[in-house]
């Protein structure tokens, strides 16, 4: 008589958390190009909230995207899920590239992650961060504090090639003319996108990019949900708030925040189990973009798992009623 016990393993919500990617990007692709942006965030997000609490937790949003641009969203704090156990901290960005799906130009996707109750860094008031990022080939190599230069150098070590040989991807903004100008002089490549960071930082860590680094000030909510998923795909990414005028530093000094900080990938997410899914809204080089024919429409996706490691792309076929219910807008 065989005596061993079996248990149940452990459950991988990135399973569940799919689902809540595919809904926002089915919602809110219908807008690809239509320069609406605030209703196809409203679309997204009501699509996320919808399928978040069918997923059998007590889940509570960290990291609530939208208050840096007065975008909808799901607000920090809320709750989601049916209230059943186990408690959950909960990251979003239903859009990761407002603008891009505005304009109809690539690599927006729609992201979320999950890590076990009170691992999450909470950014307080602060909505942006100064950040670089490597893929797992480079980890350890990087140093925030330290010129461009050195990391690259330190990078370029790791990755047994030159600098010229590295790309860099960076915000193209205002803030970054003097990192950029250093940049250019190390003669590395620099590819400079407008918008969507979360999806530059997977780029280093995903081999057919042509990525290598992250560097520059983007969204601290970006920030917390690209430490979830280079921590699944072991990466790396540092991170040092960066107050926007005087009244944001003296709010996050008063409440506790150390702005000399850095912020290490366990400040960022504690926990050994953390889990993430993306998927795409617009074609781009990491996913394809969501793609409507007659009786429904596709889907291309990342599921991620800290604690196996395990990277897994989703191709989703979904039915027309699966539209109807969630689609702000329907073809007649």
């Amino acid at each position: 008589m065989n005596n061993i016990k079996h248990s149940n393993p452990d459950r991988n919500f990135a399973l569940e958390l799919v689902r809540v990617t595919e809904s926002a990007a089915l919602a809110s692709g219908r807008f690809m190009g239509r320069n609406e942006k605030n209703n196809s965030d409203l679309a997204a997000v009501e699509a996320m909230r919808l399928m978040l609490n069918t997923i059998e937790m007590t889940g509570t949003v960290i990291i609530g995207e939208g208050e840096k641009d007065d975008a909808p969203m799901l607000f920090n704090g809320e709750v989601v899920g049916t209230g059943s156990m186990p408690p959950i901290d909960i990251a979003v960005d239903p859009i990761d590239g407002t603008s891009l799906l505005a304009l109809g130009r690539a690599n927006a996707l729609s992201t979320v992650a999950a890590s076990e109750s009170g691992t999450m860094f909470n950014p307080g008031p602060f909505v942006y961060m100064n950040k670089i990022a490597v893929g797992p080939d480079a980890k350890h190599s990087i140093d925030i504090e330290a010129p461009p230069k050195t990391n690259l150098q330190n990078i370029a070590r790791a990755k047994g090639c030159n600098i010229e040989d590295l790309t860099v991807i960076i915000l193209d903004r205002p803030r970054h003319k003097e990192l950029i100008a250093e940049l250019r002089k190390t003669r590395a490549r620099i590819r400079l996108i407008t918008d969507g960071d979360v999806a530059g930082a997977i780029m280093t860590a995903w081999p057919e990019s042509g990525v290598d680094v992250l560097m520059g000030i983007g969204g601290t909510p970006e920030g917390v949900l690209s430490a979830c998923a280079l921590k699944c795909m072991g990466g790396e990414i540092q991170g040092k708030l960066w107050p926007r005028n005087e009244d944001e530093k003296s709010l996050g000094s008063k409440m506790g925040y150390d702005l000399n900080a850095v912020l290490q990938m366990e400040d960022l997410v504690s926990s050994d189990d953390c889990f993430f899914a993306a998927t795409g809204i617009t074609d781009g080089e990491l996913l394809k973009g969501v793609s409507y024919f007659g009786d429904g429409a596709k889907t291309h996706s990342l599921v991620m798992r800290s604690k196996s490691g395990t990277v897994r792309e989703v191709v989703s076929k979904h039915r027309v009623e699966k539209l109807i219910r969630i689609s702000q807008i329907i073809d007649n």
